[in-house]
């Protein structure tokens, strides 16, 4: 199986690094959603968007927005 991300061997739908960045964005909208009323979409252009996100969180993000 490849990464749907970088097409790299995974043993998942992602590789491992994206896995990480994946598990991460899940956890940071629980407190972006608390803090503020934002949608998943909204959030997940934000972060992609964020010149601080790192880049397997953004290339995790701008996937999950075009296979939506």
């Amino acid at each position: 199986m490849n990464c749907e991300v970088c097409g790299k061997k995974a043993k998942s739908n992602l590789c491992e690094r994206h896995e990480e960045a994946y598990n991460s964005l899940l956890k940071t909208y629980d407190e972006w959603r608390k803090a503020m009323d934002i949608s998943w979409k909204d959030y997940l252009k934000e972060i992609k968007e964020n010149p601080y996100t790192g880049k397997w969180a953004k290339e995790v993000a701008a996937h999950l927005l075009s296979s939506d």
